[in-house]
């Protein structure tokens, strides 16, 4: 069975954030078990099984995405890979609509080679900062919002693009803050370099302790960002050591992330599912 992986949110190989991609061959998942050990075996933030559906109904396929330690509910990353393997391998063409756990998602390929996704925009709760979050994180938040079920994490403001790009968080403590995760933005020192906004994530509480460029994070900072700036189109840099680019547009309750990716392992899995 071929096993491919894919960067993300990035045109340039080892940068943006890896993803492992199964196209499985039945009309049926493997058991999670073996699922949830191949995941941990590629050891990447997460990894993406797809098999095809019958033609006719709302979805063409279903998806799932698990890290190294558990299935998530929603991944923006590993479905741009999902759908850039689809595409590349001309296995679909144009809009691929996905069966997931959070829903129907739709990735649409474009002639330029970048993919969008259409997810469901993440409602924004203001939160009093729990207690040992700026000890934790080692910086004072501005303020903080909840994301609401399918994401859980905690989206952090903080003073400034530079206390983003600095932090040296406390893995451990952050862990016990948050339902998934803690995402750590800022406005962008420079707009001029060709992004709005900056962000880093954050989360040990389910085996990732910083996600390179986490495409779901996005659909809660987007709104964060468009009711600051007054637009609904702008560009997040998640500042990680594998840095991408996620270009967002806010449609109410539904938050497009468009973005590239590049297909850097393409091998074979020599127990199959």
């Amino acid at each position: 069975m071929r096993i491919r992986i894919v960067d993300t949110f990035t045109d340039r190989p080892f940068t943006g954030n890896p993803a492992g991609v199964l196209l499985l061959d039945s009309d049926a998942f493997a058991d999670d078990e073996q699922l949830q050990r191949i995941a941990m075996e590629l050891n990447l933030s997460e990894t993406a099984f797809a098999h095809p559906l019958p033609p006719g109904g709302d979805a063409d396929w279903a998806l799932r995405w698990f890290t190294p330690t558990t299935e998530v509910d929603m991944c923006g990353h590993a479905t741009l890979a999902t759908a850039h393997v689809l595409h590349t391998t001309r296995a679909a063409s144009g809009t691929v609509r996905f069966a997931t756990r959070c829903g129907i998602l739709t990735a649409t390929a474009h002639p330029e080679g970048t993919v969008t996704l259409d997810f469901p925009t993440a409602p924004l709760t203001p939160e009093t900062a729990p207690a040992g979050l700026a000890v934790a994180l080692g910086a004072e938040p501005l303020s903080v919002h909840d994301t609401g079920p399918h994401i859980g994490d905690l989206v952090v403001e903080l003073a400034d693009e530079a206390t983003v790009r600095g932090l040296t968080p406390d893995l451990a403590s952050l862990s016990r803050l948050s339902r998934r995760g803690i995402i750590a933005t800022a406005a962008a020192e420079d707009p001029a370099r060709g992004y709005d906004f900056v962000s880093r994530g954050f989360f040990p509480r389910v085996g990732i302790d910083e996600d390179p460029v986490t495409g779901s994070a996005h659909t809660a900072l987007a709104p964060f960002w468009s009711a600051r700036f007054g637009r609904d189109e702008l560009t997040g840099l998640q500042a990680s050591a594998r840095p991408g680019l996620v270009r967002t547009s806010l449609r109410g309750d539904r938050t497009l992330l468009t973005g590239n990716a590049v297909t850097v392992i393409d091998g074979e899995l020599l127990t199959a599912p």
